[in-house]
């Protein structure tokens, strides 16, 4: 299936979802209480349905109440052993994989032909260290893993994915021993495993940081009940903030904050480096984009759901646009360095590949053209909006949205985009 989309000019008030990441961890977390937990403002999408029925599989009981979640949280593991379905989510393998080693019996997990392709191998091998035995696909879905782990202390890289580690977080207050964790590479994603350790205090347990994103101990720990509210997804606002700069004609983004930060909250301090008057006023952001942008160097190590969208502003750019040290996108549902490259250049953008990042030059002409966002739902978003602002392009595989921001085409059809299904 693919969409058409025509040049766009989006006006009034969209609403932005609700944060995958923080979703995902506070279903999981109140799964993990022995007692009942509220989760507010839930995401549902394919994604977080998925962390769903992992979690109802190891024994959660888990009701809805319109946009929240009732959770009564697993007093005793499900002794059978187990096959789950994590489908596209690399966030619901990895937290699903350390908990299973939480379990006496042998868990299964899989998931569909993207997931089954991302790297697992520093998890498993800190499993095996702590207790548990695993197997795999040389490193990679689908995964046999059994418990019982009783901790002890691990190195693990974290130049790959921040949530592995996360992962080991949220099962270490489980395990007999407690975990130490020493990060033996420089960290990616920080602001990710701030947002973990940020929700498991919300249940009540504490990490201590016995050296910033190098050293860590989880001493053995009782989730406690808790009522959590989920607030906006800064991953998700930084598309609708491109879209604004690009086609916008007065589009408010309305948002909901809260009190759990978001490393993707960056893309309004580089907005600002780029030229873009940020406004942000009753829980509503509007821009003023100038007719070019400055270009510039940015650093999205820490924020790499920000390539997508920074790299479309490309299109805009009078300056050349320098993304880098962002290497890990290369391991997200699809190499989105790559991909990004090859389909931008379709449109007319002068591009120079790195390993770990780009280079993008001012465009000299733009054009529409054909593109393949390769099933990912952020590439799908991001070329849609590129295709808002070039005008005649085709942009395939638009159920990949269901992913992490399911009324993604209704929503920017609603205040203007001329988007159809061919």
């Amino acid at each position: 299936m693919k969409c058409k989309v025509e040049q766009s000019k989006l006006s009034g008030t969209i609403t932005c979802p609700a944060n995958k990441s923080y979703t995902h961890r506070a279903i999981f977390l109140a799964s993990l209480v022995n007692g009942k937990s509220l989760i507010k403002n839930v995401l549902r999408s394919r994604d977080t349905n998925a962390t769903i029925e992992i979690c109802k599989s190891f024994g959660a009981e888990i009701t809805e109440a319109g946009s929240n979640l009732k959770v009564k949280g697993i007093s005793k593991f499900a002794s059978e052993d187990l096959t789950v379905d994590a489908s596209n989510s690399g966030t619901t393998i990895r937290i699903a994989s350390a908990i299973s080693a939480l379990r006496d019996t042998k868990t299964i997990l899989t998931g569909d032909e993207s997931l089954r392709k991302r790297p697992m191998k520093p998890l498993l091998d800190a499993l095996e260290v702590l207790g548990a035995k695993c197997t795999s696909n040389e490193g990679k879905p689908p995964l046999e893993i059994i418990g019982r782990m009783k901790g002890g202390e691990i190195s693990i890289a974290g130049n790959v994915s921040s949530q592995f580690i996360s992962a080991l977080f949220i099962a270490a207050p489980l395990t007999e021993d407690g975990i130490t964790i020493n990060i033996s590479s420089e960290l990616v994603s920080k602001p990710y495993l701030d947002a973990t350790i940020s929700t498991m205090k919300k249940f009540d347990v504490e990490v201590q940081t016995i050296s910033p994103y190098k050293k860590y101990h989880i001493s053995p720990q009782e989730y406690k009940h808790a009522s959590v509210t989920i607030p906006s997804d800064f991953s998700s606002v930084a598309l609708l903030l491109a879209a604004a700069v690009l086609v916008g004609d007065k589009l408010k983004v309305k948002i909901s904050i809260g009190d759990l930060a978001q490393g993707d909250e960056a893309i309004l301090d580089i907005l600002g480096k780029l030229g873009v008057d940020v406004s942000l006023n009753n829980n509503a952001i509007t821009i003023k984009a100038p007719e070019k942008l400055l270009g510039g160097k940015f650093d999205l190590s820490n924020t790499p759901d920000l390539l997508p969208p920074l790299a479309i502003l490309g299109l805009k750019c009078g300056f050349p646009l320098e993304i880098y040290n962002v290497k890990h996108a290369r391991y997200k549902e699809t190499d989105r360095i790559s991909i990004l490259v090859r389909e931008l250049t379709k449109l007319g953008l002068t591009i120079q590949e790195k390993d770990d990042g780009m280079i993008i030059n001012p465009p000299q002409k733009i054009n529409g053209s054909s593109l393949d966002s390769e099933d990912d739902h952020r590439l799908f978003m991001a070329f849609c909006i590129a295709g808002m602002f070039v005008g005649n392009c085709t942009v395939s595989d638009p159920e990949s949205v269901d992913v992490s921001y399911p009324s993604f085409v209704s929503d920017m059809s609603r205040v203007g985009a001329k988007i159809t299904t061919i």
